[in-house]
This record gives C-alpha cells, sequence and structure tokens, in this order.
C-alpha cells in the first residue's frame, strides 16, 4: 500500500481522483493551494485508489495522508 502525502501546509484546492481510480507514477491527485499558489500533489508510483482523506477545502499540515493507493 503507498500513501500520498502532502508536501506542505494549505488548504485542499481540487481532488483530481475518485476511490476506484488507477493512477499513473506522476498523475496529479491533489491540488493544494497555499500563499494563492496551486501545488500539484503527483503519485509516486501507479495503482489503484482506495482511500481518499481529505476533502476540498480541508486545511492539511505537511505530510499529513491524503490519498491511498493499492
Amino acid at each position: 500500500m503507498a500513501e500520498i502525502t502532502a508536501s506542505m501546509a494549505g488548504s485542499v484546492w481540487k481532488v483530481l481522483v475518485q476511490e476506484g481510480d488507477a493512477v499513473k507514477e506522476g498523475e496529479d491527485v491533489v491540488i493544494l493551494e497555499s500563499m494563492k499558489m496551486e501545488i500539484p500533489i503527483a503519485a509516486e508510483e501507479d495503482g489503484t485508489v482506495v482511500k481518499i482523506h481529505v476533502q476540498e477545502g480541508d486545511f492539511v499540515d505537511d505530510s499529513d495522508l491524503l490519498v491511498e493507493l493499492e
């Protein structure tokens, strides 16, 4: 099981995947917004989204779990 975590603190601007989606390494899964900048968060390996731990508008800290892949 792979975990995708936040690279910095910010608000979840957009969740780009749904549970059950297949993702490829490098594919953006979440976009964070911090200091008026959009920060894409990409999958580090291929997998299937099994759980999304955030919703649009949530605030996350650095290293918070965003998405789990299988």
